[in-house]
């Protein structure tokens, strides 16, 4: 007869009690059906050093992770809500709807994050909040905000590549189609323009600002709502091709800073979308998110603070919680 160690035993009493946890967990968030900044305390106080360290050796290799992390855990929130629906593979991925497609990047960072977690902790942590709190520590080594993450949410069963074509803001529509989008999901005007203010870091592909550059109308050859010298080195940049880069925020592209806001009231926002902020005439929506890119250009502690309360909303659209989904073991397909 063989006999349990003290060392089995004590493993054996940590885990029973782990699975405790998870299940008080699961119950209370199925009665709230709310999140919580403590979820993992008990069963895998880990998560937060290897999400972070994981993160940070990403945007050692190229700072750009940082915004790509990000930009991941927004289009993943406005399909399906924040479900790591945006990982899964197959015909149906979101990866190949037209605002992803060779366009949002860092499942390979998850991946890493997801099996790290798997060691330490098996079956424990969400792919939905690893997406969550990636986007936490881009934003942080970024030099931004440090906001609570709540966390508890689970993973889905299914993609949505016909949602992701459909409910993504695009950088093509108007202020008023935008905010309708945003209203969509639970989120107001002044999330629409804090949220915007991501792009104080980051790049974005020529394809989706070069309408500006030619050919804007049959008046002006170039969009008139562009910093002329602006306009000048972004076409130089573009003769590379629809797929060469340039910064969303001219003056910082790797640090998390208010100089976006700045940028816009100087007619310098690189995508339509943003410079749409303030230049928009006619469009009834612009008096209200100009107010705000003003107070934001002038005050960057009060971006950073309702960056975080903006991100903790967004973080919150739609979870799965309780006993809904799952817990993927792969981040890339259902268990």
């Amino acid at each position: 007869m063989e006999y349990a160690t003290r060392g089995d035993r004590t493993a054996s009493c940590l885990s029973f009690l782990c699975k405790i946890v998870v299940l008080l967990g699961l119950a209370a968030a199925a009665a709230s059906g709310q999140l919580m900044d403590d979820y993992y305390d008990y069963c895998c106080p880990q998560v937060y050093r290897i999400v972070r360290s994981r993160v940070a050796a990403a945007m050692k290799a190229e700072m750009r992770m940082g915004a790509s992390l990000l930009r991941l855990h927004f289009h993943d929130c406005f399909v399906n809500g924040c479900d790591a629906s945006i990982l899964l593979d197959g015909t149906n991925s979101e990866k190949f709807a037209a605002p992803n497609n060779n366009s949002v990047r860092g499942y390979e960072v998850i991946d890493a994050i997801k099996a790290d977690l798997e060691s330490a902790c098996p079956g424990v942590v969400s792919c939905a909040d690893i997406v969550a709190l990636a986007a936490k520590y881009g934003v942080l080594l970024s030099g931004g905000p440090d906001y609570d993450v709540l966390l508890g949410r689970r993973d889905g069963l299914v993609a949505n590549q016909t949602g992701a074509n459909s409910n993504l803001p695009s950088p093509f529509d108007s202020i008023s189609v935008i905010t309708a989008r945003f209203k969509d999901v639970g989120l107001n005007a002044t999330d629409v323009v804090v949220l915007s203010g991501a792009h104080t870091i980051g790049r974005s592909r020529c394809l989706l600002f070069s309408n500006r550059l030619a050919n804007f109308s049959a008046t002006n050859s170039v969009d008139p709502t562009l910093d002329s010298s602006l306009a000048s080195s972004l076409q130089q940049v573009c003769r590379g091709g629809a797929d060469q880069l340039a910064a969303l925020d001219v003056n910082s592209a790797d640090a998390f800073d208010n100089h976006y806001y700045q940028n816009l009231l100087a007619n310098k926002g690189l995508l339509a979308s943003d410079q749409g902020l303030v230049s928009s005439s006619g469009d009834p929506a612009v008096a209200a998110t100009k107010a705000l890119v003003q107070a934001y250009s002038a005050n960057g502690q009060r971006f950073s603070c309702d960056f975080g309360n903006s991100m903790v909303k967004m973080g919150n659209i739609s979870p799965l919680t309780g006993s809904a989904g799952q817990i993927r073991k792969n981040c890339r397909a259902v268990n």
